[in-house]
């Protein structure tokens, strides 16, 4: 059965994610800032809206893909500029049929994702919050990881859409749920990219071959798909983006966050927060986060590989 379905945030990620919901024959209305950003959208025959409200208006469920908090509740709620239209004239709100679903796929906090599921509920709406992992070629090969929070009779409406973008879909709990499992996915990632380049620094300063350090761990305890892929990105200084380092920063500005409300210390997490925040102050915030190796480089006075 096919869905109307709405997507806002055509990015590095929204924009394979919806191709593929278009793809597997669903109707597609879309809203972007920038005209170029649905131009593939609209060639392969999505609707183009020339707002968020406008795209509620013309779906069942609606998905936001966005970079951060503020954008997410200006997009789903309105900016509350003490304009005529404070109220969110432009956005999701406004648009938003009663009995509709809004899926925000993006990364936030989770005390955010509960205040708005409590102001879609006003008008009748249901939220589910997805936040995914698996980078850029998770979007485009439709194998990402979805990590859900909400009510389980929106789930089992949503999942069949989630199965179009993703392979390992858990519905973890309620409002919220879903940042929180990301929160914690961003605490894993960022300690494993740093332990690996921890190790390949070793490596090289003993004068070892990294190349056949990597492979001898890939066949141990030590072994994961960071140290396969990102390992090999370090080994090669390759940090094209698939998930930028300044986006990972972000995610672990909300892991601090969602700490400090909680009373909770995460030593840890905060040391490889630092670590994140040197690179992307040295301006390096557009490489992917195995850049983080660069930081650990610089600290130790081998900036460039040998």
């Amino acid at each position: 059965m096919t869905a109307r379905i709405g997507f806002i945030g055509l990015g590095i990620m929204g924009r394979p994610m919806a191709l593929n919901l278009l793809a597997a024959g669903h109707q597609l209305a879309a809203y972007a800032r920038r005209p170029e950003a649905i131009a593939p959208l609209t060639e392969a025959g999505a609707i183009a809206c020339d707002s968020p409200a406008a795209v509620a208006r013309e779906a069942d469920i609606v998905f936001t893909m966005l970079a951060d908090t503020p954008d997410v509740a200006e997009v789903i709620l309105g900016a509350d500029t003490g304009s005529a239209d404070s109220a969110g004239a432009r956005a999701v709100i406004a648009g938003v049929r009663p009995g509709g679903i809004v899926v925000d796929m993006s990364s936030i906090s989770p005390s955010t994702t509960r205040q708005i599921a409590a102001a879609l509920a006003e008008v009748g709406a249901t939220m589910l919050d997805a936040p995914v992992s698996g980078g850029d070629i998770g979007a485009r090969d439709g194998t990402l990881s979805i990590m859900v929070g909400g009510p389980a009779e929106a789930f089992a409406r949503v999942k069949p859409l989630f199965e179009v973008m993703g392979r390992n879909i858990t519905h973890v709990g309620d409002h919220g749920a879903g940042q929180v499992c990301k929160a914690c996915n961003q605490i894993v990632v960022a300690h494993t990219i740093a332990g690996v380049g921890e190790a390949l620094l070793l490596a090289e300063a003993a004068g070892v071959d990294g190349g056949r350090v990597r492979e001898a761990l890939l066949g141990g305890f030590a072994g994961s798909r960071i140290l396969e892929v990102h390992g090999q990105r370090m080994l090669d200084g390759n940090y094209e983006p698939g998930f930028k380092a300044g986006l990972h920063q972000k995610d672990m500005r909300i892991v601090h966050e969602t700490a400090h409300e909680l009373g909770l210390g995460l030593p840890g997490a905060a040391l490889v927060a630092q670590l994140l925040n040197t690179l992307v102050g040295q301006g390096d915030g557009d490489l992917d986060s195995a850049a983080l190796h660069l930081a650990q480089r610089r600290l130790n006075g081998r900036d460039k590989p040998n």
